[in-house]
């Protein structure tokens, strides 16, 4: 029996067989991988993972959609159901607390939390290999936005110091129960090696992104006027006069470091 999806959680269920397939061949568990599903819903994605895989662990703030799930992967391997809220699950812990390296992460994720899914994956992101979601097609299009355009932004910035974001396909709303009012899209997230991460302090990134964006019309010496003068911005090689919108995450981890020694 299909589950009635709720609002208040923001649930569309893919029930496309085509979409699903194509999801996990992008995905290509193995039975080595530790995979990590966040919103299995009625189990979609959830079985043929854990047929590959043969463990799995979903986490699942729907209690009603628990026992279904249960049900239908009884017979398919391992499950473990986590009842939480991701953006209070410990990633880091639970790849230490199952011996693991590092997992790997999918998901259909809820629309209307998607952005702070995302930044909360990216703080775990060395527990990480790689992550795969099915997200708003205007939110993947945001991550993946180059300087210049008109949907580069704070996410694109801070997604892109931390990972490589590869879009890999579009879903269209009629692939899910109830069809969305918007088209969406898969997007593989392959966090960056230690060696190619910026040493500026996460704080100090976050701060400047955040008030350099926060009025994206205005030159970021009138953006930035209360973190770091004309002089200051300068000594980042990066013109005062210039927007946001035309920088390069480089460009941002250098004035944040400037920001750091003021």
């Amino acid at each position: 029996m299909n589950a009635r999806p709720k609002k208040s959680f923001g649930q569309h269920f893919l029930h496309d067989g085509r979409y699903i397939d194509r999801i996990v061949s992008a995905i290509r568990p193995r039975a080595e991988d530790f995979v990590v599903e966040i919103g299995p819903g009625e189990g979609a994605l959830t079985l043929p993972l854990l047929a590959a895989a043969r463990r799995l662990t979903a986490i699942e703030l729907d209690t009603d959609l628990i026992p279904g799930l249960q049900a239908r992967a009884a017979s398919a391997g391992e499950l473990h159901i986590v009842h939480a809220d991701v953006l209070k699950v410990d990633f880091t812990a639970m790849a230490h607390s199952h011996g693991v390296s590092r997992l790997r992460i999918a998901g259909n994720l809820p629309y209307y939390i998607s952005s702070p899914i995302l930044f909360h994956c990216v703080e775990h992101a060395a527990a990480i290999q790689d992550m795969h979601f099915m997200l708003q097609k205007e939110v993947v299009d945001r991550m993946a936005a180059e300087p210049g355009s008109k949907t580069y932004g704070r996410l694109s910035v801070m997604l892109q110091l931390a990972c490589r974001v590869e879009p890999l396909f579009e879903v269209p709303p009629e692939a899910f129960r109830p069809p969305p009012k918007v088209d969406s899209a898969v997007v593989r997230l392959l966090p960056l090696a230690p060696e190619e991460l910026h040493d500026a302090r996460p704080e100090h990134v976050y701060s400047v992104v955040k008030a350099a964006f926060g009025q994206r019309r205005k030159t970021l010496s009138n953006a930035l006027a209360q973190l770091l003068d004309a002089d200051a911005i300068r000594r980042a090689d990066v013109d005062p006069r210039a927007r946001a919108e035309t920088l390069a995450p480089a460009d941002f981890v250098r004035l944040a470091k400037v920001y750091g020694d003021r």
